[in-house]
């Protein structure tokens, strides 16, 4: 089953025809890879892990467009949860999220490795060594609520060191993901402090909102900048203005919902900062859900509100 929120924005996005995309050139269906044939790192874009989230389709289309040729090492982009993806419809635009379960939250080996099937599980174990080979990864995703971008760069210090040399967005969050669920950027190497493997996941905006599609090109953009795939030539036409200085939140952790009946005390959006420890949130049944320091700023408090999801993640504003 895929519960959906009440949706309450317009769809200003219209998603691009992958067709063309799907035979690749790897044997596996909307995965293609492009060989240098220059020594580098093999460098991994994906999108619409979540099939209501236009944008990433919308970045790798216009890349496949442009003709661009990754200037050293290899470029594997992927279209991963892409029978939800074709099932997108401006009229019901929240129903596509999935097809059976989350696609992120099913990446620890015991979930890949295990006996439960499902649509999700049966593309996630064909994307895997795609994943695995990769050293590095940018995972484009877009939010349920209208509030600026943010790159999710992980709990490593290496995280943040990539997002701060992407340099975008604005605002980077280093975070332990959810309690629901491994996601693509945490698995295997990427999350070992020990392996220069390393990845991003990066939320563009509000699902459907122009402004994520630009985020979601910028951002591919200047990642493929950083780690030599393209280079100034290639990118600079394409580019925005300069990036305004990042500000990074290190999150505490994520608020876990316990019962069938969480609600939230205001209608948050994400990115608040609540001044006082100990103000009321929200409920989880009959018990508060309290700020536990002062000056915690709000993560993409969610509208799936079930139980044994993250309802919303807790931070605090940190050096870089």
């Amino acid at each position: 089953m895929n519960p959906q929120p009440t949706n309450e924005y317009a769809v200003h996005l219209s998603p691009p025809d992958i067709a063309p995309y799907k035979a690749g050139n790897t044997g596996t269906d909307y995965v293609t890879t492009l060989d240098s044939g220059i020594p580098g790192p093999h460098v991994m874009v994906t999108a619409v892990v979540h099939g209501n989230e236009l944008c990433g389709a919308l970045a790798m289309d216009f890349f496949f467009k442009q003709g661009f040729k990754p200037r050293q090492g290899k470029l594997t982009l992927a279209f991963c949860n892409f029978a939800a993806y074709l099932s997108f419809d401006p009229n019901n635009p929240t129903a596509s999220r999935f097809v059976e379960e989350d696609f992120n939250r099913l990446w620890s080996e015991d979930v890949l490795d295990g006996p439960r099937q499902s649509v999700e599980l049966v593309r996630a174990r064909q994307i895997r060594p795609f994943i695995a080979e990769a050293d590095f990864l940018l995972d484009i995703h877009s939010m349920q609520h209208a509030t600026e971008a943010l790159m999710l760069a992980g709990p490593l210090a290496k995280g943040r060191t990539l997002a701060k040399a992407t340099n975008v967005p604005r605002t980077v969050v280093s975070d332990h993901g959810h309690t629901a669920g491994k996601r693509m950027r945490d698995y295997g190497a990427f999350i070992d402090p020990n392996s220069p493997k390393n990845a991003l996941l990066i939320e563009c905006g509000q699902h459907w909102e122009k402004s994520s599609e630009f985020m979601a090109k910028e951002s591919m953009l200047r990642f493929l900048l950083h780690t030599g795939t393209l280079n100034q030539d290639d990118v600079g036409p394409h580019l925005g203005d300069a990036p305004p200085k990042q500000v990074f939140i290190e999150v505490s952790g994520p608020v876990t919902i316990k019962t069938d009946s969480f609600k939230f005390a205001h209608d948050y959006k994400g990115l608040e900062v609540i001044e006082k420890a100990g103000t009321v949130l929200g409920y989880d049944g009959d018990e508060p859900v309290k700020t536990t320091y002062d000056h915690c700023v709000l993560i993409m408090p969610s509208k799936r509100l079930l139980k044994g999801n993250s309802a919303v993640r807790l931070g605090r504003f940190v050096e870089s």
